[in-house]
């Protein structure tokens, strides 16, 4: 059986007193801790998105200003490309207009030179011809 004597409440007195110092000493200090590193960890998470968050805004305004200097760098490099068709087609041309312009100027000598050619030719025959008609028959003309 139990005894309740002097000895029981003399540790329960001891009990009591040893809880309340780790209470005072150990627990209450750990828990706070615990609730102090709690609270870090919460505002580093806080911190953490917020700076997630600003560097994924800073890469949609970075992507949005990509597409936007592709847009225009496109717009522009179809512009040139047209300006440089207009030009080549302008120059094809201008080859073109010479290329005729040289090309009449050349048929014209050819048939100026054919002409002539044909003229002496025509006189040379008639000549020849007649000299040869001479040294056949023996007589002059």
């Amino acid at each position: 059986m139990i005894n309740l004597d002097l000895a029981f409440v003399f540790q329960l007195v001891n009990f009591i007193v040893l809880v309340i110092v780790l209470n005072v000493f150990l627990y209450k200090p750990i828990r706070k801790q615990l609730a102090d590193r709690a609270g870090q960890i919460s505002g580093a998470k806080e911190k953490s998105a917020a700076v997630d968050k600003e560097v994924q805004e800073k890469l949609a305004a970075y992507e949005a200003k990509m597409r936007e200097i592709r847009s225009s760098a496109a717009d522009e490099r179809g512009a040139l490309k047209k300006d440089a068709m207009e030009q080549e087609a302008a120059i094809l041309e201008k080859a073109r207009t010479e290329a005729t312009d040289t090309l009449n100027s050349i048929k014209g000598k050819v048939a100026k030179e054919a002409e002539e050619a044909r003229r002496l030719l025509k006189a040379s025959a008639e000549s020849l011809s007649a000299d040869i008609c001479e040294k056949v028959l023996g007589r002059s003309l």
